[in-house]
């Protein structure tokens, strides 16, 4: 009997991505998204606004603690002034869930991003896939690659004692 192949499923960005994500406004203080992220020990929100049915979110930029401190800190601004619109990167990348993993991956090396908004069949936020996310995938998979080595040798030793 054939053994099931699960690589199609592996293979696309909304089984690798994070669904737990952050959100921001775009109108809300840069200063409360500085402190949004040392709250939830994260350095990349996902700036979205309701779609016209307001159940949605829309994804219209992102913000990284390095666009905070590249646009604000290192430029001596006010950040009680800014707001995050001011700072976010503005349609950023952004990938379907459905989309291969290797192309993915080819779209961030091109932008030259480790993390980007994952959008579902209506184009709303679903997840967020980053390079960590990829890596423990692999993790995942390479154990599983061990895990048959250990295998192969066990039934080596019952068959063949």
């Amino acid at each position: 009997m054939p053994a099931q192949s699960s690589t199609a499923h592996v293979a696309e960005v909304g089984r690798v991505c994070s669904r737990n994500v952050i959100t921001i406004a775009p109108g809300e203080d840069i200063v409360a998204a500085a402190r949004l992220m040392r709250t939830c020990h994260i350095g990349f929100l996902v700036v979205c606004e309701p779609t016209a049915a307001g159940q949605n979110r829309r994804v219209v930029g992102v913000l990284t603690d390095r666009d905070i401190v590249v646009a604000v800190v290192a430029r001596d601004a006010t950040p009680q002034s800014l707001k995050v619109v001011d700072v976010m990167t503005r349609n950023p990348l952004m990938v379907a869930e459905d989309c291969p993993l290797d192309a993915a991956l080819g779209f961030m090396r091109d932008a030259g991003v480790r993390r980007v908004p994952v959008t579902g069949a209506r184009e709303d936020l679903v997840g967020v896939m980053s390079l960590d996310d990829v890596v423990a995938q692999m993790a995942q998979q390479l154990t599983s690659v061990a895990a048959a080595y250990r295998g192969e040798l066990r039934a080596e030793r019952v068959a063949r004692p």
